[in-house]
């Protein structure tokens, strides 16, 4: 699913837990901005998204592969898995702490 054309990805966020969240809210046919008590609605969604950040901390053997196979075409060196699964992961660590 790409979701370039979601008004998520047109809204300017500043980190990819609230970009979740406020996808996960037009998943569930809630506007992101709508007022929940005092916060708009998507921060209400923050705990969901982070579990789902949570979830793909570990790539899946395709995602390795993939991620193994784009960096060797771009750096033209053989690129270890281990690597690209380390690299994965320290980027879902960032998101995770971009609170």
């Amino acid at each position: 699913m790409q979701v370039t054309s979601s008004p998520v990805a047109a809204h300017t966020v500043t980190t990819a837990l609230e970009r979740a969240a406020r996808a996960l809210c037009y998943v569930h046919g809630v506007h992101p901005n709508e007022r929940m008590g005092s916060n708009p609605s998507w921060m209400h969604y923050l705990p969901e998204a982070q579990a789902v950040l949570e979830a793909v901390r570990d790539p899946s053997t395709k995602m390795s592969v993939a991620g193994n196979h784009e960096l060797n075409l771009r750096c033209g060196r053989q690129i270890d898995e281990q690597d690209v699964e380390t690299t994965w992961r320290a980027m879902i660590d960032a998101a995770l702490a971009e609170r």
